[in-house]
This record gives C-alpha cells, sequence and structure tokens, in this order.
C-alpha cells in the first residue's frame, strides 16, 4: 500500500509535510517520527504493512524530506520541532497516537508524555533511551553536519557505510536502500543530505547546550505500553541504560538487534516481528 503526501503550515507558516496511510477510522493511528538525520521516507515498510489495518502517519521535520527550509537555523530549536509535531497531531485530527519514534523522534515521544500525554496511546522507542551517550550524540552531531556533496548514488552509499555504526543485518542492497532514504540528487546532480545540514547547529549540535535529565520524562510513559528496539553496537544507548530502562519498566517489551548500531532501520526481521506483534495488541 502506497502512502500519499499531504502538506500544512506550521504556525509561522513553515510548509510541513507528511506521508499518509489511510485506515480504520475506529483503530488507534500510527505517528511515524524519525531521528533528527532521517525523513518520513523511513516509514514506508511500515505504512506499507498497517495502512489499511489503521491510520499511519511520517512526518518531516521543518528543514527535513519534503518540509521546507526555514531562513534562520534558529527554528530547527528542539522546542519548535516538537510544537511543530504537537500542531501537526492537531491540524491532521490524531488525537490519541501510538508514536514509533527513532531517537529524536522517541525524544519527542518523551516530551508528549510530559505536554500532552492524553495524546499517547503508547509508544515505540528505536535505540534512544533517557540517557544519550556523549560519544553518540558526537557522532549524530557530526553526520547531521555534513554534507558529502557525492557524484552518485553508489558514491554516497560507499561514503555512508563508511562512516556509518555497524549494521550487520544490511546487504548490499540494504545498504544503497539506506542511502537513497539518506541522500537525493540535487539541482547540481550530485547527492547531497535530504535534511537541512544547520539542523544540528540547534537540535543536537554545541549551541543546544546540555542535554536535560530525561528520566522525568522516561517516567512519564510509565502508564502507556512500552517497546524499545535496541541496536546492541549503539553509540547513543548503552547496555548500562538499557538495563536501568528495564528495571524501571519490567514489562517494556525489547527487542534487541546484535550487531547493529545506531539507529536499526526497523526493517530487521527481529525488528519488523516484534513491532508487529506490538500493534497487533492496540485497539
Amino acid at each position: 500500500m502506497s502512502g500519499r503526501r499531504i502538506e500544512l503550515s506550521a504556525r509561522d507558516g513553515l510548509r510541513l509535510a507528511a506521508t499518509e496511510w489511510p485506515g480504520a477510522a475506529d483503530r488507534t493511528p500510527l505517528l511515524c517520527l524519525s531521528g533528527i538525520c532521517r525523513t518520513a521516507l523511513d516509514y514506508a515498510a511500515i505504512g506499507a504493512r498497517h495502512g489499511g489495518t489503521r491510520r499511519v502517519v511520517a512526518l518531516d521535520y521543518a528543514g527535513h524530506g519534503e518540509s521546507a527550509r526555514a531562513a534562520d537555523p534558529r527554528r530547527y530549536a528542539p522546542e519548535k520541532l516538537i510544537a511543530d509535531v504537537i500542531d501537526a497531531m492537531a491540524a491532521l485530527g490524531l488525537h490519541r497516537v501510538a508514536v514509533v519514534g527513532t531517537s529524536f523522534g522517541g525524544l519527542v515521544a518523551f516530551a508528549l508524555g510530559v505536554m500532552r500525554p492524553a495524546s499517547l496511546a503508547a509508544v515505540v522507542l528505536n535505540d534512544i533511551g533517557p540517557e544519550i551517550e556523549r560519544d553518540g550524540r558526537e557522532a549524530v552531531v557530526e553526520l547531521v553536519g555534513t554534507d558529502p556533496c557525492c557524484a552518485t548514488l553508489e558514491d554516497a552509499t560507499a561514503w555512508l557505510r563508511r562512516r556509518h555504526p555497524p549494521m550487520e543485518l544490511l546487504d548490499e542492497e540494504g545498504w544503497r536502500a539506506l542511502a537513497w532514504r539518506t541522500y537525493a540528487e540535487g539541482e547540481d546532480r550530485l547527492w547531497h543530505p535530504r535534511w537541512d545540514i544547520r539542523v544540528g547547529q540547534q537540535a543536537v549540535g554545541p549551541d543546544a547546550g546540555p542535554p536535560p535529565d530525561l528520566w522525568p520524562y522516561f517516567g512519564a510513559l510509565a502508564k502507556l505500553p512500552l517497546m524499545l528496539v535496541w541496536g546492541q553496537q549503539s553509540h547513543l544507548l548503552s547496555v548500562d541504560t538499557v538495563a536501568l530502562m528495564r528495571k524501571a519498566r519490567p514489562d517494556m517489551r525489547l527487542v534487541t538487534l546484535p550487531g547493529t548500531g545506531h539507529a536499526p532501520t526497523l526493517e530487521e526481521p527481529a525488528a519488523v516481528a516484534g513491532l508487529d506483534r506490538f500493534l497487533a495488541a492496540l485497539p
């Protein structure tokens, strides 16, 4: 099932884009939120599997994917991206959703749990938790702020593969697909990131300041069905943090992907099986 692109305006008039797969109105909709250097394209497989059964919406943050680029990079501050998500949910009639959040998308779910707790029915965290390892954060900053300007998709695939954390479950075609979802051919015939590289200055870069204590935000999800997909080689989410999350939430479903770094694609067989079982249990 293919999705359809929809557009809406943020409160300041900036154009935002999303991909929607319509579904049964009596089932909990699924809101898919990507990482800070990812886009709605990451959720095409989930939309194809679950569209029809339930409504699925994958949002492009400002400066990402098909959403407009801001004149001022301060527009990409985390609090403004979170406000965009809240406004998009209202505009699209997503009053109570299950969120699948990859990395930064999981942090948005944390914020929703505090700011709009009634809007959440369940949460899937993809390789993110209430403690973010410093080395991993710095690696994300570097990737977000780099434009490799590759001549071909093959060059972009090789570039990404050399610098990306380990993804042992990806074959050659999988790496090529990941690169295509990461880079797009521009008017200059070169391949560039599908996001504004200035995003990192505000969202995860040095201008963002020290990260807040996220454990209270994690605690705000206490009454919700919760699932964690963890890349065992993640440089962002440590084994110790996962253990503490499990101690705090012994009912949390956990899918562990060996040989996988930050962040899983959610197309790994174990992730697909775990996610589909989790969502099947939701009304």
